[in-house]
Order: structure tokens, then sequence, then C-alpha cells
């Protein structure tokens, strides 16, 4: 009988350790925004999410042109159609010169460019330059952020937003 309820009593504490639950991770979703067309049609979304400390930026995209399409973040959490200008410069609080392949440091809304395929799907995702320390003020700053889409690609070097035409989708960045 001794036997019997030790049995049982180690049976039940396997059963228990193997039951425990660790916790989910916090959410760390910093922003989530529509990529809307210039007709206000849904285009995607853009969302920044948290890493331990750094900042990644995933823009998951729909029903554009097949190719490659300039990204970048914008200085200002503005987008008016129908040419999206009102989203300002790329965002550059460093004051460099621009492109990812310039020897001397690329802006910071300086992103690769999203290759969008044959069904008019795409995704980009990527480490933005710096810590959520350094990031936060500039992303969520009074005047807020957009995530804008270029219709063509990005060459990564021309002065000064590197040649990749209209603004053809636009999110404005806003924090949760």
């Amino acid at each position: 009988m001794t036997r019997t309820i030790a049995a049982l009593l180690l049976s039940a504490g396997a059963l228990l350790s193997s039951c425990t639950t660790t916790s989910e991770p916090a959410d760390s979703s910093l922003a989530t925004a529509a990529l809307l067309s210039a007709d206000g049609s849904a285009k995607g979304t853009a969302r920044l999410h948290l890493i331990g400390d750094a900042v990644n930026l995933t823009v998951d995209a729909s029903g554009l042109p097949a190719g490659p399409h300039g990204t970048h973040l914008h200085t200002t959490g503005n987008c008016t159609p129908p040419d999206f200008k009102s989203a300002g410069g790329h965002l550059n609080p460093a004051g460099h010169q621009h492109g990812l392949e310039n020897p001397q440091g690329s802006h910071l809304g300086d992103l690769p460019n999203m290759t969008i395929g044959e069904d008019g799907m795409g995704s980009l995702t990527i480490r933005l330059q710096g810590s959520w320390a350094e990031l936060e003020p500039i992303l969520f700053d009074s005047d807020g952020t957009a995530v804008v889409i270029h219709a063509g690609a990005d060459d990564y070097s021309s002065q000064p937003s590197g040649d990749a035409g209209d603004r053809v989708a636009c999110a404005v960045i806003e924090a949760r």
C-alpha cells in the first residue's frame, strides 16, 4: 500500500510539473497603422514591434504593382491624399545624406526596398537604427511619423530621396 501511494504521488508530481505554464511575454507591439492608397483603399499594415531594446518595423503590403518599391519613414504623421506630400521628407534626425549605401551613414528613414510579388503582396521587416530609448522621442514626437511606399525602387544613393518616384501608399504611425 505504501508503494502504491508513493507511486501515485510521484506520478501526480510528474503530471503537475508537465502542466506548469510559463507566462507569455508582454505584448511588444508599439504601434500598428493601416497603409492606404490615394483613393483610401487598404494596402496593408505597418507595425512597430519591440524586441528587447530594439525596434523592428514590419510592413505588409497588398494590391501594389509587382517589383521593388522604395519604403521610408517620413518626418510627419500625416497622409493627406492624393500625393501624401503632407508626410514630409525622410525621417533624418542626424542630418545625414540619403542612401543606405552612403558611406557617411543613412537617414533613419532610409529602409530597404520592399519587393512586391506578381500576386501584389510583399513584406519587409527591418530593425531600425538605435535603441527604443533613442527612437521613442523621434518616432512619437508631436507631429508623428509616417511610413510611405513609393512607386519605384530606391536607388540607395540619389539625393535627396533615392529617386523612388511617387508616393503610392502611406500609414500614420501612432503609439498604442
